[in-house]
């Protein structure tokens, strides 16, 4: 079983295409996604486990570098919330697009980041810490920060409730995370069991949300189908674009800086698909966004990572083999 949640974990990017591609073919199978269980969202219950995953892999160690590193992780927080709602503005004043679509672009834009992040940080040879800190605390400040960046962003044209997706993103984000660090905290030994298990809970959460909302928005999205994909792979690859070049600009070293562009290209989408689903309940074509999203950020993700390792790295990178080079003196002090 452990080797099976490995393997789901370490292909979720084929998983999410996969479950992309059923909800489209039989949308009638994933319709109870998006329907209720015991008064219940699934959807936004989906969503709680995702959370609660991405808690157990979290300590009150991951926060420290807040008080270590203040200037990086400012920075990090500040690009996070700056670029990605400005770009899904722009391309969607751009592109003329419907209010719901609009709805659905600034909502990826202006969630925190997503676990992913991490994954390809770590797979890129970037700053792994500096990924870890960012997310969470992006996710901490998003109670705040996303509905107000939304509300200021869309909030003139099309009428929510942003103190109802604070109290959304609580009990959504914020509830389960704290159950996660918690059982990290109190419990750690349960806690390492279950994070052999939770990467790969996790990416059937988000997989059957992403069949979901497909299926559900199949008609739209046949009417939509070029401008939706388009704008969603140019919001993502430009955030990872200005991510660097905001790090370059200011002096940050290249693993800090491949670190910021990945955080700030890959957003938590399901939790926009979760946001559209509860305040924007009658444009339903404003959950497809954060979906496509879902599936694509982590294909280009992965794509990013081997850029990084084969063609940047060994380019750019002044500390580029020094690790292996530890590793080995280390493997023959060892030996002798």
């Amino acid at each position: 079983m452990k080797k099976l949640c490995a393997l789901i974990g370490k292909y979720f990017g084929v998983l999410a295409v996969i479950f992309l591609v059923l909800g489209f073919v039989s949308p009638e199978s994933f319709r109870w996604v998006l329907g209720k269980a015991g008064g219940i969202s699934v959807l936004s219950l989906l969503l709680g486990i995702v959370m609660f995953g991405m808690g157990t892999t979290l300590s009150l160690h991951d926060f420290v570098l807040v008080l270590k590193r203040p200037k990086d992780v400012f920075l990090g927080a500040v690009a996070q919330f700056f670029i990605m709602p400005f770009l899904a503005y722009v391309l969607a004043t751009v592109f003329q697009l419907s209010p719901a679509l609009t709805v659905g672009v600034v909502l990826v834009g202006t969630c925190p980041g997503g676990t992913s992040s991490n994954v390809i940080t770590y797979m890129s040879k970037g700053d792994l810490a500096l990924s870890v800190t960012m997310t969470s605390v992006s996710t901490v400040l998003s109670p705040i920060l996303t509905p107000a960046i939304t509300y200021l962003l869309i909030g003139q044209r099309i009428s929510f409730d942003p103190v109802g997706m604070f109290i959304s993103i609580v009990q959504i984000v914020i509830l389960p995370i704290c159950l996660g660090v918690a059982l990290r905290t109190f419990l750690p030994k349960l806690a390492a069991v279950a994070t052999d298990y939770t990467p790969a809970v996790s990416a059937l959460a988000i997989s059957l949300i992403i069949a979901g909302v497909i299926g559900g928005s199949k008609a739209a999205i046949l009417a939509n189908v070029g401008i939706i994909f388009l704008v969603v792979i140019l919001h993502n690859c430009l955030g990872y674009a200005l991510g660097f070049a905001v790090a370059h600009f200011v002096g940050m070293p290249w693993k800090k800086a491949v670190a910021l562009s990945i955080e700030v290209g890959m957003q938590n989408s399901g939790l926009a698909v979760g946001l559209a689903k509860a305040h924007f309940a009658s444009m339903p074509t404003a959950t497809v966004p954060g979906a496509i999203f879902s599936a694509w950020h982590n294909i280009s993700g992965a794509l990013l990572a081997w850029l990084y390792q084969n063609y940047l790295n060994p380019r750019f990178d002044p500390d580029y083999g020094k690790d292996q080079e530890e590793a080995a003196e280390g493997q023959l002090h060892t030996a002798n």
